[in-house]
């Protein structure tokens, strides 16, 4: 791989992570769509602009190979039904004034994958990886202890996403196939949602205002743009750089939450924080002497 190859690995991928680190952005400008609305617009747009995409980049379209194997299909189904719970809970915390918790969910997910691989994959882990587990379940313990409840919105984020990325990795499809797939097998549902609220006059879309349309319609370039920088990004760089950017969106999410919409984060949820940051610069420093053992033998 050339060095300029890389580069622009990095560089697309790095644009990936801010793009989703600014989303919230995004949905708070339309926060007075319901959760559910902006879920049906933001899958049913999907489709048209991955398609563009596709035949801009001029990758074949597959569903006709994906729909003739059952076992792909059925995986597939269960990834468009975990992407579609994370992406409703996402937006329903960002459009409630919850950026916060999405922040801290995302942070925790590379730990939830550690912690599948323990559960699925029968994986050993060295001491390091259990200690960075070990601060995760603080922080996470450390929110329901002060609050009395569970971290839902975190833990269902972190939870759906690193069963989702688990199950994406079985998928023998690229990408972008897979995405269409999925967004396609979501389309009776989402279509049926946008219909419903076109004809019972319940929803927002065409009877808002343009702005509003607009922001909708906006739903699909939103979605489907950073997961093509981030599928182009996959390819040119290596694995322990990708999980090296994840940490971008959350942390701008933070910053979001915190001086730009002042969500409240007292001494406790700023406890829970550090906890997780703790476990997660454990779980780094072990990837990256692990990689220079590994490069130096």
């Amino acid at each position: 791989m050339s060095n300029q190859s890389s580069l622009f690995g990095w560089l697309i991928g790095l644009a990936a992570f801010v793009w989703w680190g600014l989303a919230p952005i995004y949905f708070k400008a339309i926060a007075h769509v319901s959760a559910a609305e902006i879920l049906a617009h933001r899958i049913a747009w999907s489709i048209p602009v991955t398609l563009m995409v596709m035949a801009l980049l001029k990758k074949k379209v597959a569903l006709k190979l994906i729909f003739s194997d059952r076992k792909l299909l059925r995986l597939l189904i269960l990834s468009t039904l975990l992407i579609s719970v994370n992406w409703f809970v996402f937006t329903w915390a960002v459009t409630n004034g919850k950026i916060l918790a999405t922040s801290l969910g995302y942070f925790i997910n590379p730990i939830m994958s550690i912690l599948m691989g323990v559960v699925i994959l029968s994986e050993k882990l060295n001491r390091f990886q259990w200690a960075a587990v070990g601060f995760v379940i603080l922080g996470v313990a450390n929110q329901i202890f002060v609050y009395g409840e569970i971290p839902w919105i975190a833990l269902s984020l972190a939870t759906s996403f690193a069963i989702y990325g688990f199950i994406k990795k079985q998928l023998k499809v690229d990408a972008l196939n897979g995405f269409l797939m999925e967004t396609t097998l979501a389309l009776p549902f989402s279509g049926g949602y946008i219909i419903w609220s076109l004809v019972s006059a319940q929803g927002a879309f065409l009877n808002l205002d343009l702005t509003t349309d607009g922001l909708l319609l906006l739903g699909g370039i939103i979605t489907t743009i950073p997961l093509v920088m981030f599928a182009t990004a996959a390819k040119k760089i290596p694995l322990s750089g990708m999980g090296f950017l994840q940490f971008i969106a959350p942390t701008i999410t933070f910053f979001l939450a915190t001086l730009v919409y002042h969500e409240p984060l007292n001494s406790q949820q700023l406890l829970s924080f550090i906890f997780i940051w703790i476990g997660l610069a454990l779980y780094l420093s072990n990837t990256i002497h692990r990689r220079a053992t590994r490069t130096d033998s």
